[in-house]
């Protein structure tokens, strides 16, 4: 029986800094970070040209690097979903090309998937299912086309596979296509997973035939292949994606058990971090945690370290990433509240990944504010989260959160982007606006905070369609208003754009007439420590905050907490005379012949305060001499 959340608060309190300590911040946290050369082309296709993507396909094909290729091609189509320029560029220059050929048949699959939506059948209309079907029947001869191309090239089979799923083929039709897939490469992943997904239950065919067929491909797998981690796939689809749970006693708990047993012997034949077991590290830590497995659910996390991937988290809200961090941290949490509060946490299993310090994808963020460094710094002293400033023109400020090497106990769970909760603390009560711009390889956003409040947010998406141009209307005219612009049709324009996430950005803090954004932004983390004027505002707990607010004058920087502040000659002269008066009070109390303890306790109580803080202050004021120089 589990004890009342009261009763377990103090030991999440007391373990939540350590338990998990080692794990990456959330900060570093990418989702589906590709390897940098698919980074290249993606970044290249945005911005129109194809040539990175054909020669990173040329090589896959001519070192039968078939596994990297898949995952190439399926990540290069869906760029094209909603910028195909560069995609139809590559097919007129070369038709005959089999790489761009390989990238459209996918495209195809991925543009009628667009249009039937991830929804159940039954939340389908039927006219997407008739637009889904059509564009399913234009995509075979493509498909068909492109495995006639490279005849030695198992991925056109895998796109056969999915192909057969959605236009619901019949089984001699997929079994046709499986057979062409094993005869080219019999230990392809790409092919056993979509050969999976045709044969779960909710598609065309059952638990027990889904189930046997993941673990004869476990089974006659090479050592080491992600093949072994096919029933733990099969797994998590009966257990937890499934419509319907088992009624009475489940058949298949002991397949289930031994999947995950598999699967956690095969993560440990891989590196912490690694790119090529994150898909099914991921689903991992799901099956862990269906069975409260909490200890190895963690080693789990330690394991992926950086590398969230889209699926499975993308079933649990409309962030995957955002729903990762928010999972492992209440792993987090409920190991700390199991931990007896004078007891240790469990140490880890499995050494956990390297230190990255900020992945190559992860999401990095900046803020500008209307206002003077001076101002956002005092404003910002009680915010809980040390940030850096630095001047960007005589009106406006660059922010960014700095990484604390003791972090706040209130943020040590927290899965939010800490300047985002900065900014929404250090805007309470302010009239200037504040913008806070964050941005990945794939997308850029923006939030817009005045009075602490989030009055509009955007997000550029490279491989999303143009948004809705009613919501983003409504932010460009929240924006001119915050930024006194009279027109707000420019910004429109601007945040409709697709493509190019990053010239985007750009370009709306031009329209806003803001200042540009530092060098290096999206590239290295602490873009500011290198801006004339650059100053750290280290966090301050809610006391010493309020402290810093009362003393620190208007248009001055808070000194850094600890710092030396020379006393006036009155603070001297106050409080030796208050010394004096009552240490005589004292004296007297304790003498007279009819004592009042209460008095006589205050008199010396204050007596000793006083004394106690004009040594402290005399010794600081010698040490800071001392270190002066000369």
């Amino acid at each position: 029986m589990r004890l009342p959340f009261l009763l377990t608060l103090p030991r999440v309190l007391r373990h939540s800094a350590s338990v998990g300590a080692d794990l990456p911040p959330d900060e570093a946290v990418s989702l589906d970070a590709p390897d940098p050369a698919l980074r290249a082309a993606l970044a290249s296709a945005a911005d129109g040209d194809h040539g990175p993507a054909r020669e990173l396909l040329a090589q896959t094909r001519e070192h039968r690097q078939w596994e990297l290729r898949d995952d190439c091609v399926s990540r290069l189509a869906e760029a094209a979903l909603h910028n195909p320029g560069w995609l139809d560029a590559w097919q007129a220059e070369d038709p005959e090309d089999p790489d761009a050929a390989l990238v459209g048949a996918d495209l195809r699959i991925h543009q009628a998937w667009e249009v039937r939506t991830g929804e159940s059948a039954g939340q389908v209309p039927p006219d997407q299912f008739r637009a889904f079907f059509a564009l399913l029947e234009d995509a075979a001869p493509v498909i068909g086309r492109a495995a006639e191309l490279n005849p030695d090239d198992p991925v056109p089979w895998r796109i056969a596979l999915t192909h057969a799923l959605g236009s619901q083929a019949p089984r001699e039709v997929f079994d046709d296509y499986w057979a062409q897939a094993l005869s080219l490469d019999p230990h392809h992943y790409g092919c056993h997973s979509a050969a999976l997904a045709y044969l779960c239950a909710k598609w065309h065919g059952s638990h027990a035939e889904m189930l046997d067929f993941a673990e004869r491909a476990a089974d006659t797998a090479p050592p080491g292949s992600k093949l072994h981690a096919l029933p733990l796939f099969a797994a998590l689809e009966y257990t937890v994606l499934s419509p319907a749970a088992p009624t009475g006693p489940d058949p298949y708990a002991p397949r289930v058990a031994a999947a995950v047993d598999r699967a956690l012997d095969l993560s440990a034949a891989y590196a912490p971090d690694s790119r090529e077991a994150a898909g099914f590290r991921n689903c991992l830590v799901l099956m862990l945690l269906r069975t409260e497995r909490w200890d190895e659910a963690l080693d789990a996390f330690r394991s992926i370290g950086t590398r969230a991937t889209r699926y499975p988290w993308a079933y649990f809200g409309d962030d995957p990433r955002q729903a990762f961090l928010d999972t492992r941290s209440g792993v987090r949490i409920q190991l700390a509240s199991r931990t007896p509060f004078f007891g240790r946490p469990p140490q880890p299993r499995t050494a956990p990944a390297p230190a990255p310090g900020r992945a190559p994808g992860a999401p990095c963020a900046v803020a500008i504010a209307a206002a003077r460094p001076a101002d956002v710094a005092q404003a910002a002293l009680m915010c809980g989260v040390s940030l850096r400033t630095a001047p960007a023109t005589d009106t406006h400020t660059y922010v960014e959160a700095v990484a604390d090497a003791r972090p706040a106990k209130r943020s040590i769970l927290s899965t939010e982007d800490p300047l985002t909760t900065a900014a929404d603390n250090f805007t309470t009560g302010e009239k200037w606006p504040t913008l806070v711009l964050r941005r990945t390889p794939e997308r850029c956003g923006l939030t817009l905070f005045l009075k602490g409040r989030p009055l509009a947010a955007h997000e550029w998406d490279a491989t999303s369609p143009a948004p809705d141009h009613a919501a983003v209307t409504a932010t460009a005219e929240a924006l001119a208003r915050a930024f006194a612009l009279q027109d707000p049709r420019p910004l429109t324009h601007v945040l409709r754009s697709t493509g190019n996430p990053p010239r985007h950005q750009a370009d709306l803090l031009a329209a806003l007439s803001l200042p540009p954004l530092p060098p290096g932004f999206g590239e290295r983390p602490d873009v500011l420590d290198a801006l004339p004027g650059a100053r750290v505002l280290a966090r301050r707990g809610l006391l010493a905050g309020m402290r810093s607010a009362m003393t620190t004058r208007d248009g001055e920087h808070p000194p850094p907490p600890g710092a030396y502040r020379p006393r006036r000659p009155r603070w001297w002269l106050l409080r030796v005379l208050g010394l004096l008066l009552f240490t005589a009070a004292a004296v007297q109390s304790w003498a007279a012949p009819g004592i009042a303890p209460f008095h006589a306790t205050v008199y010396t109580l204050a007596a000793l305060y006083l004394a106690t803080g004009l040594t402290r202050a005399w010794r600081r004021r010698r040490a800071h001499a001392a270190a002066a120089p000369e």
